[in-house]
């Protein structure tokens, strides 16, 4: 009896062990709560920030990215759902526009703050993550993104500033699916009323996205489908960071 008893306790013990190894001490899984609040009107700052301003615009629609109930971001436009716990949304930005010698109006220290799109985030429903999305070639006085799946299509800038570009990238994929040269780029246009490239427009089968650059014939590519790339990660584990196309 006494060495059963014996036996017993060790297999008690043998099972604490895996149980201390798989969860940390003390750790309790609890579920995140993510969402987007009620939306309101803030002035908006075209100055320096014409990305994709429309004629007349001097109002932002922004909205509170909000985890567990504090706000964690502010957001601007329609938000896209990439899986059923992802989706992605674009920041909206409040930049400090006061110059060295400017001070407050009286009774209103905040005279001088405006309100800006900013870059897209991609925001995970189950552990709260938020992550700038970096997008090949973006610009945010041109880029107008169109999503589809995990992929966003748009209209992009090279680093030299001097040539217009169609692509196409995968969430979380280093290099874009697409990039295509449209056309020479003139910064100067980015201060016209009318975009530089309109909105790009999927179709499903074939994979197929089209692009509108201004003053220009639509350019049209299919693109070959592959497997998505975004990595979740688990709710209850530490997060980490997370081929052709031809011409028609």
């Amino acid at each position: 009896m006494h060495l059963r008893r014996r036996q017993i306790g060790l297999a008690v013990m043998v099972l604490g062990a895996l149980l201390a190894s798989v969860l940390p001490a003390g750790a309790v899984r609890k579920p995140h709560i993510v969402g987007l609040g009620a939306p309101k009107r803030v002035p908006y700052s075209k100055a320096g920030d014409p990305a994709g301003a429309a004629t007349g615009e001097n109002a932002l629609k922004i909205r509170p990215l909000v985890v567990d109930g504090a706000v964690k971001e502010w957001t601007t436009g329609e938000s896209h759902d990439v899986t059923d716990r992802s989706f992605v949304v674009r920041r909206g930005l409040r930049l400090n526009d006061a110059l060295p010698d400017d001070k407050p109006l009286p009774g209103d220290k905040q005279s001088h703050w405006v309100w800006q799109r900013g870059p897209w985030l991609l925001v995970d429903r189950v552990t709260g993550h938020v992550t700038p999305l970096k997008l090949p070639h973006y610009d945010p006085g041109v880029s107008q993104v169109s999503w589809f799946r995990d992929y966003g299509a748009y209209c992009g800038v090279t680093a030299s500033g001097k040539s217009l570009y169609a692509v196409v990238a995968q969430v979380a994929a280093r290099k874009p699916l697409l990039a295509k040269k449209l056309d020479a780029f003139d910064p100067a246009a980015i201060a016209h009323a009318d975009p530089v490239c309109g909105p790009p427009e999927w179709q499903r089968e074939p994979l197929r996205v089209t692009f509108h650059p201004a003053g220009k014939d639509a350019s049209s590519y299919d693109i070959v489908p592959g497997s998505a790339v975004l990595v979740e990660d688990s709710a209850d584990e530490p997060e980490t960071a997370a081929p052709a196309a031809k011409t028609n």
